[in-house]
């Protein structure tokens, strides 16, 4: 008769125990925050596709959203706005998000929401990352903010007609950037705000 006591409030503990107490048992997850965009991060993807690239080496691996948006950004940096600045990302979930500060001149042709910004804004991208082809993958953007506004989703790719300067790439969804990838990985998931590559082992 104890033990079931017990079991009972166990699990009827958020009624009855004080919120610091449920707090030490179960404490809150760890807030997601964006983090800069840098060489180190990069590098670290660098080091992990090498190993990935290796004969005996790891079939997968896991990695920072920020680490994996560094060793991209360097053939992303060639397609963005020149002024794009202060770049930052990170994963939640299953989706990865990319913000940067743009002059909004590069921007334009927007309709009414161009009208509405200033010389500068923040504009954030949220998506999700595929394998395309070998050697390909891409961004898929499905939800966009200017200055914290949200994009109506059928602008999405007219958004990233002003954004992305490099010229499309075949199987590139029109509302996607293309992402260079080793022929090697063979596929690319986010869970839990971090992101895992797989090697190609066919």
């Amino acid at each position: 008769m104890l033990a079931l006591a017990a079991v009972v409030g166990w699990f009827t503990r958020d009624r009855w125990m004080p919120k610091s107490w449920l707090d030490k048992i179960s404490p809150p997850g760890k807030a997601v925050t964006w983090e800069p965009l840098t060489a180190a991060g990069a590098d670290r993807t660098r080091a992990a596709l090498d190993r990935l690239s290796q004969p005996k080496g790891p079939v997968f691996e896991t990695l920072s959203g920020a680490d994996v948006v560094s060793y991209a950004f360097r053939e992303l940096a060639q397609r963005l706005p020149g002024s794009a600045d202060s770049v930052q990302a990170r994963a939640s979930g299953d989706k990865i998000s990319m913000r940067a500060s743009v002059n909004t001149s590069e921007i334009k042709g927007l309709g009414a929401l161009g009208a509405m910004l200033s010389d500068r804004e923040p504009v954030e991208l949220t998506g999700v990352i595929r394998v395309v082809k070998p050697g390909l993958g891409e961004f898929q953007v499905q939800d966009a903010k200017i200055r914290g506004i949200s994009v109506p989703h059928g602008m999405i790719s007219t958004l990233l007609g002003r954004v992305d300067r490099g010229p499309k790439k075949p199987g590139v969804d029109a509302d996607a950037m293309p992402l260079p990838l080793p022929p090697y990985v063979g596929d690319i998931r986010v869970a839990n705000g971090k992101i895992t590559l797989y090697k190609n082992v066919k």
